[in-house]
């Protein structure tokens, strides 16, 4: 019996007991089947245009990385020489690049251009970041601003602060969280708010002879225990968005997901467009700002009806809030 034999089978050339690499193979490959179990079962509920329940959608917020524990599993395979195995990790590999692709809409308004804006959205987290908001918005220099997380004192601020360059508003007061804005330098007509937790304000802005709808998003986090809460606000905002398809629409705000939920795709069927897409920066990341944007998913969007065209899309770091503003130029078409 030769050495390479007796390795393989326990022994070695003396007859005394040799490490097992198969033993070693074995724990290569059961590691690299719980990695592609758990990126499975959030695969397939990609697959299957659902949200599951927890923590599907928590993972799902961070697709992309999922890259990750799918690679590591098909390195695994290779060491175990586990074949079967490693046409699985391909698979996964295959549907997660598929699936970070872009999602929605890219087409150009048929008519011809009426009004230039700019946009700002920004969670403030508790009206912490407000004085590095109203920095922003002087260097900016936006059309509307959505502002999320905007208790009394964060109001109170903007109003003093912004009122000459964005005299209009529409708000739903509250505290902690709660608290929302709207702020315009066009005039604005008060619009239903979407029922929420937090506040959702909405209003139609007069844009240069032009109506726009204007709707503010913040629905509940997924938190484990309130996924179905979050389903329900977020489909709240999409029957808000489906309601006019004849009105230009912005509708902006932290959105507590991503491309990568169902929930928020629905939103994008109704025939919206993510702004910051069509500027070429998806999948930037806004939240956590601390660690964005080199880790990190887009959960603040800018969303367009299908009038809108736009530009550029830039990402802003603030002070003291843990989402990333966000603000994008657009154009608006008169209806071809």
């Amino acid at each position: 019996m030769n050495t390479d034999t007796a390795t393989d089978q326990g022994t070695d050339s003396g007859g005394r007991p040799a490490p097992r690499r198969s033993a070693g193979r074995r724990f290569a490959g059961w590691c690299a089947g719980l990695l592609f179990a758990g990126v499975s079962v959030v695969v397939g509920c990609r697959l299957a245009d659902s949200d599951g329940i927890t923590p599907v959608p928590q993972l799902l917020a961070f697709l992309p990385w999922l890259l990750v524990p799918a690679g590591a599993g098909l390195l695994l395979t290779l060491l175990a020489r586990w074949w079967t195995g490693a046409v699985w990790g391909v698979a996964l590999l295959g549907l997660l690049a598929w699936f970070i692709e872009p999602y929605g809409r890219t087409g150009e308004p048929a008519g011809p251009p009426v009004a230039e804006l700019r946009v700002l959205t920004s969670n403030v987290e508790f009206g912490q970041g407000t004085d590095e908001l109203v920095a922003a918005v002087r260097r900016t220099e936006p059309d509307l601003v959505f502002v999320q997380e905007c208790e009394y004192t964060c109001d109170a601020t903007l109003r003093r602060e912004l009122a000459a360059g964005l005299p209009h508003r529409q708000a739903v007061e509250g505290g902690g969280s709660e608290g929302s804005v709207i702020l315009s330098a066009f005039p604005l007509e008060p619009a239903p708010a979407v029922p929420g937790t937090m506040g959702m304000p909405g209003a139609v802005a007069a844009v240069r002879g032009h109506s726009v709808r204007l709707q503010l998003a913040h629905p509940m986090p997924p938190l484990p225990d309130q996924v179905g809460l979050w389903r329900e606000e977020l489909d709240a905002l999409r029957d808000a968005a489906a309601e006019d398809g004849e009105t230009p629409t912005v509708l902006a705000g932290d959105f507590n997901a991503s491309q990568d939920h169902a929930a928020f795709r629905r939103i994008l069927d109704t025939g919206l467009s993510d702004a910051a897409r069509l500027a070429g920066a998806d999948r930037t990341a806004t939240w956590p700002a601390r660690t964005a944007p080199t880790f990190g998913v887009q959960i603040d969007h800018v969303l367009v009806s299908d009038d809108f065209t736009a530009h550029r899309a830039r990402f802003l770091d603030l002070a003291d809030t843990d989402h990333r503003a966000l603000v994008v130029d657009l154009t608006l078409h008169k209806a071809g």
